[in-house]
């Protein structure tokens, strides 16, 4: 029974250390949140962003299985699609009031959109829409078309066609793109969201490091699809989703490892994973109808080594001063072009080497906002790079540094990426930020019997 015992207290000591797995709500439980968060929204959010942009009627429709990207948020989280044309209808009649919501379709939509449409005693729904229109008179009417944004670009070229054949002539001044407002709603978010965010951020993190440990890794015989795959079993396991499809490559002393100058259009192929490699996952989660999009790095120990060389670890903080030059440049007003070129002159006066492509993150992963950078260009980004900075947004702090490593006699890579709030004043990372690779094993505990 000793004996017995003495292998158990040492099973503890050297077996990875992971916190408790983080809760997630039942479906049921997830869908209240996520309605309470769309009334929030509506009431106490939409009515100062209507009065920002100038747009006192904001229609938003769609037809079933082809929905406008920005109905999704609209929608209740009971609803999975339109519902036949949708056609949601808000206006605001005066600056800061509270904002009037119909839907004109055949139902109640959610709690704030009420039915505005009898079928039996008007049998054309565009004519009821424009009876709205009539009734509200409205200075200006935004529609979801757009130059810069998809996202604020899902009225379909039928829709817009019916319904300015339908619209009376004396509104048709009146029309104009919602791009700004519908930017405006996608990338601010409530106290209650940020509440959470960080919550949902340290899901993401639980879940990569367990992908990036000998619970998943053998090395010698797993391999980086292998690891990919457990990623998307564990998300579905856990009730979560992913916008994204994950990837897990290696970057390895052998010359003819070339992953630091892979291109970013190309997904890295699948190898066998063995001491002594250096592992990056790109890793996205969905809960709560907001996004993660996370990039990690993780050492697989040889023998003898308790923890990633030095050389590796001084090259991630590189990276982490990186991501510090581009956050201490957030100033609200300034634009995404604006804040990259800052950020890229100073980072070539420290003689930093390295790409900055950071992007706003929400209820999208790639969401609406200023574009601070992209992989194939660190010039100016025409449109979404000219899009200033707000308080209340977050955003995918993503880039890296490419760091000459001499123990390698190669270039690595240090690609990071971490979900973070933007305040108005300063950038804070929702759950932290990785400031040391992980270990596989993690042997950290080790007291050398």
């Amino acid at each position: 029974m000793k004996r017995l015992l003495l292998a158990f207290a040492f099973a503890l000591l050297i077996s990875p250390s992971f916190a408790q797995e983080p809760a997630v709500l039942s479906v049921r439980k997830q869908a209240e949140v996520i309605d309470s968060w769309l009334e929030d929204r509506m009431q106490n959010l939409l009515p100062s962003l209507m009065t920002e942009t100038g747009i006192d009627m904001w229609i938003v429709m769609s037809r079933e299985y082809n929905e406008d990207p920005v109905i999704r948020t609209l929608l209740p989280a009971t609803w999975h699609a339109a519902r036949r044309r949708t056609i949601l209808v808000m206006y605001q009649p005066s600056p800061s009031a509270k904002v009037e919501a119909f839907a004109v379709a055949r139902y109640d939509v959610g709690k704030s959109f009420k039915k505005a449409w009898d079928p039996e005693a008007q049998p054309d729904q565009w004519k009821a829409l424009m009876e709205i229109v009539q009734a509200k008179n409205p200075k200006k009417i935004g529609l979801n078309y757009a130059k810069d944004y998809g996202h604020a670009d899902g009225l379909t070229h039928f829709d817009y066609e019916e319904f300015m054949k339908n619209l009376p002539q004396a509104h048709h001044s009146k029309v104009v793109s919602a791009q700004t407002l519908a930017v405006r709603w996608l990338e601010t978010r409530i106290a209650a969201e940020m509440t959470t965010y960080k919550h949902i951020q340290e899901l993401a993190h639980y879940i990569i490091a367990e992908g990036l440990s000998d619970r998943v890794i053998t090395p010698g015989v797993t391999t980086t699809e292998d690891v990919v795959w457990f990623y998307r079993e564990k998300i579905k396991e856990m009730k979560l989703d992913t916008w994204f499809h994950p990837t897990v490559d290696i970057q390895r002393p052998d010359p003819n490892s070339q992953e630091a100058s892979r291109s970013f259009a190309v997904r890295p192929s699948e190898e066998v994973i063995m001491p002594g490699d250096l592992l990056h996952i790109d890793f996205g989660i969905t809960y709560l109808r907001l996004n993660t999009d996370t990039q990690e790095l993780a050492y697989v120990l040889k023998p003898g080594e308790t923890e990633a060389p030095k050389y590796l670890q001084d090259a991630l903080a590189v990276g982490n001063r990186l991501q510090d030059i581009l956050t201490s440049n957030y100033v609200a007003g300034r634009t995404g072009n604006e804040i990259l070129r800052a950020s890229r002159q100073q980072m070539e006066a420290e003689g930093i080497r390295g790409s900055i492509y950071t992007h706003p993150l929400g209820f999208y992963g790639h969401a609406a906002g200023p574009t601070i950078g992209m992989w194939d260009n660190q010039g100016n980004t025409p449109g979404t790079g000219d899009f200033p900075l707000h308080a209340n947004t977050g955003y995918a702090i993503e880039l890296n540094a490419v760091v000459f490593v001499k123990e390698w006699n190669k270039d690595v890579r240090v690609m990071l990426e971490e979900g973070a709030f933007f305040d108005g004043e300063k950038v804070t990372y929702y759950n932290g930020r990785q400031k040391s690779i992980l270990a596989i094993p993690r042997v950290s505990n080790y007291l050398g019997y």
